[in-house]
């Protein structure tokens, strides 16, 4: 027997018919403006404070949101959970509608619903706002790749208005390198995530996320500017860890730009120079830099590649989730590479980045 789906409208009516959301946010990346609709003002104003140095509307496009914080919702849906590669704790599940799809997370309860410009999150959202803002966040990566723009695993920074892509596999340290070149008086573009794109002038331009980086407390006791996120108590305890056992804690701070290196460092977006790809590792031997051809070095492309993962809507069911590393390269061009080798050397890694962005303005 075949069940017939509901669609997001009749799916989410009762909630919205019972729960009225007047209270308001607009917040403005690049050109899209996301208008937040929410029943919780306590909410309104947790987003308003995250996302400040991106306040008010004005964005040719206009995204609306709409956050209801609720109970985790109980919806009757064919929902089947999303694996993950590696081996890694599930995180999700999902459902296909006729007009959208909808994402439940699995340990929070909260439960996101997109689709034909409709975007909804119902559940624990104050709880939750980092999964808030992620949704939010993934609205305007969706609206860049439908433009054309690829998907980096990467972060950024920028120099002048030519900024660097710096891509790793996970754990690698691409925000804790980003933050290392910041303390030299570089601009942020973005912690986890780069759209890239070529403009009609045919120049590439990388557009970032306004996402906070989230560090780890090694990052913090390395870096003076990060000092402002670490209690004393935090500190105490964790200058007593070895270096090792620093690396690979799961306890993460936000570290917001404006507090951490001064207003006005955050820039969404600019001028893509060069594209930087980590391949160090945790041992003694020295750190390396050298210049790549990634045509000749197709090994490297994994670091930097990224599905654009279940909160994509897709126009034509028969659409590749993840482009072709023909794609990328046919995009990227004759873009100057940058492969850093050998053992870990912040310090050292974020001399070699500047002097390969500096180089290439020349």
């Amino acid at each position: 027997m075949t069940t017939t789906l509901p669609t997001l409208a009749h799916l989410l009516a009762p909630i919205l018919a019972s729960t009225p959301a007047p209270h308001r946010l607009e917040v403005t990346f690049d050109d899209v403006t996301v208008a937040v609709s929410s029943n919780s003002q306590a909410l309104i104003d947790t987003l308003a404070h995250y996302f400040r140095d991106f306040a008010g509307g004005g964005g040719a496009t206009v995204v609306p949101v709409v956050a209801i914080e609720a109970a985790p919702p109980e919806l009757d849906l064919p929902f089947a959970v999303q694996e993950r590669e590696g081996g890694k704790s599930l995180k999700e599940a999902y459902a296909e509608l006729p007009d959208g799809r909808v994402v439940r997370k699995l340990k929070t309860g909260l439960v996101f619903a997109f689709g034909h410009g409709e975007n909804y999150a119902v559940g624990p959202c104050l709880q939750n706002d980092n999964q808030v803002v992620n949704f939010i966040n993934n609205r305007f990566i969706e609206l860049r790749l439908k433009r054309g723009a690829l998907l980096f695993h990467a972060a950024g920074i920028a120099e002048a208005g030519q900024g660097l892509v710096l891509s790793g596999f996970s754990g690698a340290g691409k925000s804790t390198l980003a933050l290392e070149i910041m303390r030299h008086g570089t601009d942020f573009v973005s912690n986890d995530r780069i759209m890239v794109a070529r403009g009609d002038s045919g120049r590439l331009t990388m557009t970032g996320v306004a996402k906070m980086p989230r560090v780890n407390p090694g990052t913090v006791l390395n870096n003076p500017n990060l000092a402002s996120v670490m209690g004393e108590a935090d500190r105490k305890r964790f200058s007593a860890l070895p270096q090792a056992a620093l690396w690979d804690l799961e306890h993460k701070y936000d570290a917001f730009i404006d507090d951490c290196f001064g207003p006005g460092r955050f820039t969404l977006s600019c001028a893509m120079a060069g594209l930087v790809v980590l391949r160090w590792k945790r041992d003694a031997s020295p750190m390396t830099a050298s210049r790549v051809d990634l045509r000749r070095r197709r090994d490297l492309m994994a670091a930097f590649m990224k599905d654009v993962g279940l909160f994509y809507e897709f126009e034509d069911p028969s659409e590749a989730s993840l482009a072709s590393q023909d794609s990328y390269l046919d995009l990227l061009g004759d873009l100057p590479v940058l492969e850093i080798d050998g053992g870990v050397d912040f310090h050292q890694a974020a001399m070699a980045c500047l002097d390969f962005l500096r180089d290439i303005r020349r």
